[in-house]
C-alpha cells in the first residue's frame, strides 16, 4: 500500500490539538506482554503514545512514514525515532515485546504489516492497536459536529475512515486475542472552544476540503458551534469512544 500523507502539512497542529491518551491505557498495555523491554510504536505521529510508553518501558522505537510528524515529537530519553513504512521497519527479528498502533492501523497495508509484527515480536509479545471515534460533548454540540462530519466534509473522508466508525471490527486481526485486565480506559479532555475548534481543524477530511475548495468548512458551523458551546472560554468535557485490539504474536489458523 502506498503511503497516504494526510498529516505532514499540519504536523504542528496535530501535536497541539490532538487529544492525549489516558495514563491508565498505558498502564494496562504494560500488563499484557510476557516481559517488558522494548516497544515499537508504529505510526507514531507526533509522539502521544511513544512518550507515554517511554515513561514505563526501558526503550521505545517510534516510527512513522512522515518526517514532519516525527520532527514535531518532543525530544525524550529512551525514545528512538525512524522514518519508515509500517510494512518495512528496520528492526531485527524477535527484538520487541510490545507493538502499539494508536489511531493508525487503518492506514497500513495489513498483510505486510502483520508479517512485520510476526517477525519482530519476541515470544509472548503483544500487538495492541486502538482507535477513537467521533467526539461527544453534549446533544447541542454533537449535532453541530455531526453536521460537519457527515453533511459538510463527509465526501472528503478517506475510505479507510470507515474502519474507525466500525471500531476496528472490520480490520483483519490475525492473532490470538489477549484478555484485558479491565475495561478500556475512557478518553477525555477538558477543552475550551478554541482548543476544540483546533482539534476539528486537524481532521483529514477538513484538510482535504480546504485543499479542494479553497475555503474552510469550519466557517460553515462557526456560528452554530459558538451558540451550542456557550461562553468560548468555558472548558467542557470532550469524550471519545475508544476501541482496543490486543493479541499475541501467535497467528490464528
Amino acid at each position: 500500500m502506498a503511503f497516504q500523507d494526510l498529516f505532514s502539512g499540519h504536523a504542528g497542529d496535530y501535536g497541539d490539538y490532538r487529544p492525549g491518551y489516558p495514563d491508565a491505557l498505558f498502564d494496562m498495555l504494560c500488563t499484557l506482554p510476557r516481559q517488558l523491554g522494548i516497544a515499537w510504536d508504529c505510526g507514531a505521529g507526533s509522539g502521544q503514545a511513544a512518550l507515554a510508553l517511554a515513561e514505563r518501558l526501558p526503550w521505545v522505537i517510534a516510527t512513522d512514514a512522515s518526517l514532519p510528524q516525527l520532527k514535531a515529537m518532543p525530544r525524550a530519553n529512551k525514545v528512538a525515532r525512524a522514518v519508515c513504512l509500517a510494512e518495512a521497519v528496520p528492526l531485527p527479528d524477535h527484538s520487541v515485546d510490545l507493538v502499539t498502533v494508536a489511531q493508525a492501523l487503518h492506514w497500513f497495508g495489513h498483510d505486510a504489516f502483520h508479517a512485520e509484527v510476526h517477525r519482530v515480536l519476541r515470544p509472548g509479545g503483544v500487538l495492541a492497536a486502538w482507535c477513537y471515534g467521533l467526539t461527544r460533548i453534549s446533544p447541542a454540540v454533537d449535532a453541530v459536529v455531526d453536521e460537519l462530519y457527515v453533511d459538510i466534509v463527509g465526501p472528503y473522508w478517506p475510505p479507510e475512515r470507515r474502519h474507525i466508525d466500525a471500531g476496528y471490527t472490520t480490520l483483519p486481526f490475525p492473532y490470538r486475542a489477549v484478555a484485558l485486565p479491565g475495561p478500556v480506559p475512557p478518553m477525555s479532555a477538558y477543552w475550551n472552544l478554541q482548543a476544540f475548534a483546533g482539534y476539528l481543524g486537524t481532521w483529514s477530511a477538513v484538510r482535504l476540503y480546504r485543499n479542494a475548495r479553497g475555503k474552510d468548512p469550519l466557517d460553515q458551523i462557526s456560528d452554530a458551534l459558538r451558540a451550542a458551546w456557550g461562553p468560548p472560554e468555558e472548558e467542557r468535557m470532550v469524550h471519545w469512544p475508544m476501541n482496543l485490539l490486543a493479541g499475541t504474536v501467535e497467528f490464528v489458523a
